[in-house]
């Protein structure tokens, strides 16, 4: 068996409601993911290997390795697309609406 180097990509602050649909499209993307880590926004000492209680206060970060760059290409923007569409949606959200009064 011949063995390929393998490449890997970290992203952090990972939402965690979308942390299921990360997992998934990596795993359908043929990458894998290597580490997934919590690490407290207050204090750089804390971090877990684990979702920890009370996981407000922390942000995930992950890393993600394939023996292609190319699939890490495009499973980094399919994530970057995602999380502009919910942006997008949580702007248009914020949009008062206008009535109009006759």
């Amino acid at each position: 068996m011949k063995n390929f180097p393998t490449r890997y990509l970290e992203f952090k602050n990972v939402n965690k409601d979308i942390m299921d649909w990360f997992e998934d499209v990596a795993e359908e993307n043929n990458c894998r993911i290597e580490k997934k880590e919590w690490k407290s926004k207050y204090n750089s000492y804390v971090t877990y290997d684990y979702e920890p209680f009370c996981s407000e206060g922390f942000e995930i970060n992950v890393i993600v390795s394939a023996r292609d760059l190319g699939y890490l290409n495009f499973f980094k923007y399919l994530y970057t697309e995602k999380v502009n569409t919910i942006d997008f949606l949580n702007n248009c959200m914020k949009i008062p609406t206008i009535k109009n009064y006759i």
